[in-house]
């Protein structure tokens, strides 16, 4: 019998993940999973994000930064959901921001980010004296807080049409725009995250009242492209 000369390819199997921790919290359960050499974050069975690329999760924060008017010093951001931490990175990594918030209202993301696993991506940019993080509900935040901020960077669900909870489907509505409206300095710059585009939000952007509305997309390896909402308050 001649000898089997073929070559025979293996699809490459993704590592299984393995549970770092899991906590039932106000809003529902939060997972933290490691696969391979990433981390992933599991919200209520629905998978929110992992540290597998985070370049648009790096565009929220530049494109805002970016559309604001010329010459404005020392601008203030705020950013909502904490995540795997590469928003906030990105914030500190850039010296021009003034005051970053972060507002995470799961006290396990916090945890995992101050004690544990995810220190190793977000440590420096904690310790850095212009970063605050406020545990609190982003969307109870925009509505009863009083300070302005020249940036609203909102990633705290898969996008505007898929949100991770039921009340977080407000902060999209007419009533929750105006309120990030009202968060905004004259000019001030609203990037919102999205795994897909909206048409639809877009819109409503334009109904609440903002300007320069457009979308920023990032490519991904399948599917539709991530994307970043960007509206402006009027001066």
């Amino acid at each position: 019998m001649e000898p089997d000369t073929r070559t025979y390819t293996c699809a490459m199997v993704p590592p299984a993940p393995v549970t770092l921790d899991r906590r039932e919290g106000p809003f529902g359960e939060v997972v933290l999973r490691e696969r391979g050499e990433h981390f992933e974050i599991i919200a209520n069975g629905c998978f929110l994000m992992d540290t597998s690329d985070g370049r648009s999760e790096r565009l929220l924060i530049d494109a805002a930064l970016g559309a604001l008017p010329a010459g404005r010093t020392g601008p203030s951001v705020l950013i909502g959901g904490l995540g795997v931490g590469f928003s906030l990175v990105r914030a500190a990594e850039e010296e021009r921001w003034g005051r970053i918030v972060v507002v995470e209202r799961e006290q396990a993301i916090v945890d995992w980010h101050r004690q544990g696993p995810l220190d190793r991506i977000s440590g420096a940019a904690l310790a850095d004296p212009r970063t605050e993080v406020v545990h609190t509900d982003l969307v109870a935040h925009l509505r009863t807080a009083t300070e302005r901020y020249d940036a609203l960077c909102l990633d705290i669900d898969n996008g505007p049409d898929w949100t991770v909870t039921e009340d977080n489907g407000s902060l999209y509505s007419p009533t929750g725009l105006a309120h990030c409206h009202d968060r905004l300095t004259p000019g001030g710059v609203l990037a919102v995250w999205s795994a897909q585009p909206s048409p639809a939000f877009e819109q409503a952007l334009r109904n609440a009242g903002f300007s320069g509305v457009r979308t920023e997309e990032v490519t991904v390896a399948r599917g539709v492209p991530d994307v970043v909402h960007l509206a402006s308050r009027g001066h």
